[in-house]
């Protein structure tokens, strides 16, 4: 799906349900927050966006634990998920967007190539939190994963929607 197709739907349903949408990222840089609010009227939407690069603001800014982040890597679904509830507890936002990975073209450790991105999507439901978690890998060059890992993780919240 074309970039502005997919966040044109993602802002007419957050519109139309006056929910809102905040994000925390990683690989990407801001990437994501970029696109989004490079289209006018997203501020009625997109709440804020945490770019947590270094494992210290990882735990500094969403409260993500030094266990999680020792046992199982800064890229990986588990950290991905206290990501999201890092987002939702820092903000008002209905729903949450996560992503790490390694975008290269160095940083690969074992099990975990060049190319793996973990995503995670979140929505607020009354008192529950509702979370899908996914890794994916991309091939390509630095800013080739980062441009797929963002592109993925729209399309993926459209349908998460």
């Amino acid at each position: 799906m074309q970039q502005k197709e997919c966040v044109s739907k993602i802002s007419l349903h957050l519109l139309d349900t006056k929910q809102t949408l905040s994000i925390a990222e990683s690989c990407t840089g801001g990437m994501v927050c970029q696109i989004l609010t490079s289209y006018a009227g997203s501020s009625q939407w997109f709440d804020r966006g945490f770019i947590t690069y270094s494992n210290q603001a990882k735990k500094e800014m969403l409260a993500v634990s030094a266990k999680t982040l020792q046992q199982y890597g800064a890229v990986s679904e588990e950290v991905v998920k206290e990501m999201l509830s890092g987002v939702l507890y820092h903000s008002q936002s209905h729903y949450a967007l996560a992503i790490s990975g390694i975008a290269g073209p160095g940083g690969a450790v074992a099990g975990k190539p060049v190319g793996t991105v973990c995503f995670g999507w979140a929505k607020k439901i009354s008192t529950e939190i509702k979370v899908h978690t996914q890794t994916c890998y991309y091939s390509g060059n630095r800013q080739s994963v980062r441009e797929q890992a963002s592109q993925y993780s729209l399309e993926q919240l459209l349908q998460f929607l």
